[in-house]
């Protein structure tokens, strides 16, 4: 379980500084990334694409008051992402569900409100 922590902990720092690289290891080939506020399931090129924009846009990104539990086939995360660039000051609780073997992730649940996100840059 300690390969999952290391894996989790390597992937928000991917995150953070928009390392696609990483994520390209990271991700299996057919990773699926799901999001609760649209249903939709991306393939690891969309995620890498929503990723590296949101951190363009909004980087960079802080992980604060953090929760997780590591489980055998994954992990669980409770987090807030502090936003930077043009969506500054914002705060967004966000939950993960990542299912993973200790090498690579194969899906994430992601539960998130993108309302605030997607006001703050319409209104600009």
């Amino acid at each position: 379980m300690t390969a999952i922590a290391a894996l989790a902990d390597k992937f928000f720092e991917a995150i953070k500084t928009g390392d696609l690289a990483v994520l390209d290891e990271l991700y299996s080939p057919d990773v699926s990334v799901w999001h609760n506020y649209d249903e939709v399931n991306q393939n690891r090129e969309e995620s890498k694409r929503t990723l590296s924009w949101l951190n363009r846009k909004a980087g960079p990104l802080r992980y604060v008051d953090i929760r997780r539990v590591v489980l055998e086939d994954g992990f669980v995360q409770q987090h807030v992402v502090e936003l930077g660039g043009i969506a500054e000051g914002l705060r967004m609780p966000a939950m993960l569900r990542v299912y993973c073997d200790g090498r690579q992730i194969h899906r994430i649940e992601e539960y998130v409100d993108p309302g605030p996100l997607n006001a703050k840059l319409a209104a600009r």
